[in-house]
């Protein structure tokens, strides 16, 4: 593809789960890229339209590709969600059957390593410089990219906010709201009616997703990933709540990869991701039903019911919040800027309350969980209120 005369070609994409804020880091690029005489090109469905594009000048490859302008950025950066879509491709690992036809000569493995395949498409779309948005898994391979010699930069993007290096990815002060705005909705069904609720939210290794909004208040209890935690010890909390209550209720906030004592994470399939990940969900159910079968040993041999809810994407959907309008843009105008200062291999992060930038390799050299020593009650299974000084705004930093 025959680039234009403007000073170079940007590329961006999203990949992993959609969170609101990744339409406002795609603004902040392109309307600055554009103004600075750079062209920008959209990269839909993450990786996945990278490996499917066609080297054909006469191939329409809207599906793969866009030019990005200020008019259809402007446009898109009020709203949630990714208008660039995204996948959970691995270009590294790709299954026989996810090998696109017109390479279905090239590429006969049961998984298959398409990096010759996306860095030679990316030439032919004529991209000088990559903006990678997304988690751990999206990044890794951002990551083999930098080290096979593409132009890369990142900027972290999950839920959970466990990607490693930074204090904050985007989508977590939007995902913390929204728990917060739902459990108080919801504790109105459980006062209503006198009972346990269980809410089971994101969280596959790290608990930051039901830490913050117990924490806040939301919730009496938490039970995280970082913690197997003992169901009867967790009933006899949860009718003691329930009791000094006026309103006769509790509540508890569980990480979708919370693990029982000498158990395992709970999935809803064994079917598994492109990065190996089979899809949680049940752990919620799991403890609804313990908690209701132990209720009598706690409460003078009365059963206590439950109300049971999954808040999965009702907190990743929608507008963001104004934590995820400010630094997805922030964000955005420091990777545009490391691409002005010839600056590579980089991940924007936050570090206590201040921006700046780290080795991208970090992504893939360590790992980002809860502090259990220094921030949850093992005993109270709550976390911590004590030692705030000095600590960033979300309190559970990097460490």
């Amino acid at each position: 593809m025959t680039k234009s005369k403007a000073k170079g070609v940007i590329g961006i994409l999203t990949g992993g789960g959609d969170v609101p804020g990744l339409n406002p880091a795609i603004r902040a690029v392109t309307v600055r890229a554009i103004r600075e005489g750079y062209r920008v090109v959209g990269l839909r469905r993450g990786w996945g339209g990278i490996i499917d594009v066609v080297q054909d000048e006469k191939f329409d490859n809207k599906a793969n590709f866009i030019e990005l302008t200020t008019q259809v950025v402007d446009r898109a950066a009020r709203t949630g969600g990714t208008f660039l879509h995204s996948s959970r491709t691995r270009p590294s690992s790709v299954a026989l059957d996810r090998i696109p036809a017109h390479h279905a000569d090239s590429y006969i493995d049961e998984l298959n390593d398409m990096t010759p395949t996306v860095i030679s498409n990316l030439e032919w779309i004529g991209i000088d410089y990559l903006i990678a948005i997304g988690g751990d898994d999206t990044l890794s391979y951002a990551v083999r990219l930098f080290k096979e010699g593409i132009n890369v930069n990142a900027i972290p993007k999950t839920m959970d906010n466990d990607v490693p290096g930074t204090d904050y990815c985007i989508g977590f002060s939007t995902c913390i709201t929204r728990t917060i705005n739902m459990t108080n909705n919801l504790r109105t069904s459980a006062g209503s009616h006198e009972r346990f609720m269980v809410l089971e939210v994101f969280g596959r290794y790290a608990g930051y997703t039901a830490m913050l909004p117990t924490m806040a208040g939301a919730a009496h209890r938490c039970i995280i990933p970082e913690h197997p935690f003992n169901v009867e010890q967790l009933t006899e909390l949860m009718v003691q709540d329930r009791m000094e209550n006026p309103s006769n209720y509790a509540i508890v906030l569980v990480s979708e990869g919370a693990t029982f004592e000498g158990g395992d994470m709970h999935f809803s399939d064994m079917e598994k991701d492109a990065y190996g990940h089979a899809k949680l969900g049940g752990i919620g159910d799991q403890v609804s039903r313990k908690l209701k079968e132990l209720s009598p040993e706690f409460n003078n041999g009365n059963m206590i019911n439950t109300i049971n809810q999954k808040l999965g994407y009702l907190v990743r959907c929608g507008d963001p919040d104004a934590i995820d309008s400010i630094v997805p843009m922030a964000y955005g105008t420091m990777a545009l800027d490391l691409i002005l200062r010839g600056i590579h291999g980089r991940l924007v992060v936050l570090k206590n309350g201040r921006y700046d930038h780290v080795p991208i390799e970090v992504v893939t050299s360590t790992k980002k969980y809860v502090n259990v020593e220094k921030h949850y009650d093992t005993q109270r299974l709550h976390p911590f209120y004590r030692d705030f000084e000095m600590l960033p705004l979300f309190i559970m930093a990097s460490e």
